[in-house]
């Protein structure tokens, strides 16, 4: 069950990986600012060393830019999570396929103290990347059986492990 979502900003990190994302981080970031409503004074973005306009974009929204290693989005989020500077962290993705006025529900089991890590889930629904090509619902399905194969081993309730929207407790 999905606590209610409180009336009192909760603060939080908020942490967008990049990598030649110019068509798309303009916008995300213009949806981050105006659904979350200052609720982050921490709005970092970790790119990727893209060689097009990425970071421009971003510095222009006033986040602020880490570069990563180039050794991958898993290490980007690695390092966005080690700069946070409050008690709960969320990474969106830069391709403006998560909708930032559901981080409220997304923080809301960890500020409640019932998780300590919060998935998005494109099976649940309000994810456009469900409305793909023949490839992108393959890939979809191949997640599924992976993510059931995970819940039956581990005994956990995972829809949609690969999600790149999620929210964590940043100590952890």
């Amino acid at each position: 069950m999905i606590p209610s979502v409180t009336k009192v900003p909760i603060p939080y990190s908020l942490v967008v990986p990049a990598r030649k994302e110019e068509e798309t981080i303009g916008q995300v970031l213009r949806n981050i600012q105006s659904n979350i409503q200052n609720m982050t004074d921490d709005l970092i973005v970790v790119d990727g060393h893209s060689t097009d306009r990425t970071v421009a974009i971003a510095e222009q929204y006033g986040a602020r830019v880490i570069q990563d290693n180039r050794r991958g989005k898993g290490n980007a989020v690695r390092l966005g999570l080690a700069v946070a500077q409050h008690a709960i962290t969320v990474f969106i993705d830069a391709d403006g396929s998560h909708d930032p006025t559901d981080i409220p529900k997304l923080i809301a089991p960890i500020a409640a103290g019932e998780a300590d890590l919060v998935i998005g889930s494109r099976m649940l629904g309000g994810s456009e990347e469900l409305f793909g090509c023949v490839s992108e619902v393959i890939r979809l399905l191949g997640s599924l059986v992976i993510s059931l194969s995970i819940n039956y081993r581990y005994g956990v309730r995972l829809t949609d492990y690969q999600n790149g929207f999620r929210a964590i407790r940043t100590e952890v």
